[in-house]
């Protein structure tokens, strides 16, 4: 055995396993002809060996760290490039990771630490991205023409100390633009401010992770009832999972005062929920308490939390507030579970989980047929299918999202979880008055919730009402600063800012949403329209020719099954907007 100086790059395909279980032999063709045509060239430009393949990963070894990260910047672009026209759902993204250290020789092989933690710099990128440590961007900081983003110390898995790492962005590439937040420490509400963090699973068995998650979104839920209080979005406080970090700097990132974090622990029928309660601020512990029960207490256990939430740091607030009567979703257990476990499918935005959330929901209405947000819920799945063009039978579809809508309308006319996602499948399909309404009443009730404030947004910019969209927009980004999904805000402010005619922050709104999802349909309409009606012919046409490859049917003339406007001189504009950018008639 032999030691010597390498730069480690680790490669992983991601999903792949769902990948695989959708269609494991064109995966598998797929991945051949990428290495075949994209990774074997590349590496062997790059002066680079590799030293394995791992079905869904690859190690490769350099003598040089400049080497490695000009190999991952090419391989980024060469799969980029692959998947350009490709749906999103079987598109091969690659995570990519790169250190620099000794590593001990064996035969073909390579081990050691600087393997190991090559590995956790690759779990830290971004789908598409690449991460490396400190020690190679030491190395290639002045040798590259690329962007770094130091994203400091972390925690990673088997390594200690921890690991400095920085993201790795191509020449050119505006990092706000690509991956936008809101200004760094933003200022503190006027009022109490509060995020949760995702609880700690301790239950024996790890796939009981769903209901801790689910757990935890109730809680945020609850707290947003509460018009006394700024609560951080449930998308930005999960950012946090599974990382170690620093209840201060979580506050400054989030922009609040306090943080709840705790834990969920299920034996059978039996619940322990931990919390505590910290001034973000000085790191002080405010409260902390424990809540046992069985399962039939789930709700009764939520709301103890989040009165004693609420009386600590809002004392000011009225009882009312307080101690609000909130009525039980479901008194069966069975359809809550169903429930917890479709959010988590959905939460993944592929078809599969689309498809998986789905079935739990209507389990969950098997259950308990007066379910409203288990209602509510399996329309808005068929609203998602509209927007990533995922519908099967759009007419039978369209039918049953509709019936579902205002069902669970009809089921929760005060709960703003059923009466946002019944607004929201109502507008994808085209009841944009209606539809309104009901996200109207949901913001009204739940005014710290984000998601209703994106879909409000998207209707009413829809609607004509182009000023509210963006300041919907406007809030929900402060609401969930970190969100992971923030292509669906940017979208509702694009479109406003096109009802309003401001066709460059149309297309700035745009841009930021194709970052996050290329192939986002509404997204390069957008661009396309606000383009064209910009001269802009050159980044009208080349939107339309994306688009043409996600949908090669477009037409002009079959917009009004697709995104319409309620007010006709709207619509006719849309039309004549993306008919001179390209698209046929």
């Amino acid at each position: 055995m032999k030691r010597r100086l390498a730069a480690i790059l680790v490669a992983d395909v991601v999903g792949y396993s769902r990948l695989m279980q959708r269609d494991e032999e064109a995966t598998l063709v797929v991945l051949r002809k990428r290495r075949k045509q994209i990774l074997d060239p590349i590496v062997r430009s790059h002066k680079g060996r590799i030293v394995k393949v791992m079905g869904d990963g690859v190690l490769i070894e350099f003598a040089s760290a400049v080497h490695a990260v000009q190999a991952a910047l090419a391989l980024q672009d060469g799969f980029g490039q692959a998947n350009d026209g490709v749906p999103q759902d079987p598109q091969i993204v690659l995570r990519i990771g790169i250190n620099l250290g000794d590593v001990i020789g064996e035969g073909q092989d390579i081990y050691g630490d600087s393997v190991n933690i090559a590995a956790r710099m690759e779990a830290l990128a971004e789908p598409g991205g690449i991460c490396i440590s400190a020690k190679v961007h030491a190395e290639v900081a002045r040798k590259i023409d690329c962007a770094f983003e130091d994203i400091g110390l972390q925690s990673v898995k088997n390594i200690s100390p921890d690991i400095h790492a920085f993201r790795v962005h191509p020449s050119g590439q505006d990092r706000k633009t690509q991956t936008p937040k809101v200004p760094l420490n933003p200022p503190l509400p006027n009022r109490p401010s509060i995020a949760v963090l995702p609880f700690q699973n301790m239950s024996a068995d790890a796939e009981q992770e769903y209901f801790a998650d689910g757990m935890v979104e109730d809680i945020i839920t609850e707290l947003s009832r509460s018009k006394g209080l700024f609560v951080i979005a449930r998308n930005s406080s999960f950012v946090y999972k599974g990382r170690a970090v620093d209840i201060k700097e979580v506050g400054r990132e989030l922009g609040v005062r306090y943080v709840l974090e705790g834990s969920v622990r299920r034996a059978g029928d039996r619940l322990r929920i931990t919390g505590q309660l910290i001034d973000a601020a000085n790191g002080a512990h405010i409260w902390a308490d424990k809540f046992d029960g069985d399962m039939t207490d789930v709700f009764d256990l939520q709301d103890r939390i989040t009165s004693s939430v609420v009386g600590t740091i809002a004392p000011k607030l009225e009882q009312a507030e307080i101690a609000r009567n909130h009525e039980k979703p479901t008194e069966i257990m069975d359809a809550y579970d169903h429930y917890l476990r479709g959010m988590a499918a959905f939460n993944t935005f592929t078809r599969e989980g689309n498809a998986l959330a789905l079935e739990h929901f209507g389990q969950a209405l098997a259950f308990d047929p007066a379910y409203a947000a288990a209602c509510g819920m399996m329309a808005r799945c068929y609203g998602q299918r509209v927007g990533f063009g995922w519908l099967l039978d759009p007419d039978a579809e369209r039918a049953e999202a509709l019936a579902l809508a205002r069902r669970a309308a009809k089921l929760g006319p005060d709960d703003a979880v059923a009466l946002s996602t019944a607004g929201f499948a109502l507008m994808c399909f085209h009841q944009i008055d209606e539809g309104d309404a009901l996200i109207d009443r949901a913001v009204d009730l739940n005014p710290n919730l984000a998601w209703p404030l994106i879909v409000g947004g998207m209707c009413k910019a829809l609607g004509g009402d182009g000023a509210t969209a963006v300041s919907r927009a406007e809030l929900a980004v402060r609401l969930s600063p970190q969100d992971p999904q923030l292509f669906g805000i940017h979208i509702a402010a694009a479109i406003g800012h096109w009802v309003l005619g401001d066709y460059v922050a149309a297309m700035k709104s745009t841009r930021i949403t194709l970052q996050h999802q290329p192939n986002f349909k509404f997204g390069l309409a957008v661009e396309a329209a606000s383009a064209a009606l910009s001269d802009q012919p050159k980044l009208a046409s080349a939107s339309i020719e994306r688009l043409r490859r996600i949908d090669p049917d477009l037409r002009v003339r079959s917009l009004h099954q697709w995104l319409v406007f309620a007010r006709p001189e709207l619509m006719k504009l849309w039309c004549q907007a993306l008919e001179k950018a390209g698209l046929p008639h």
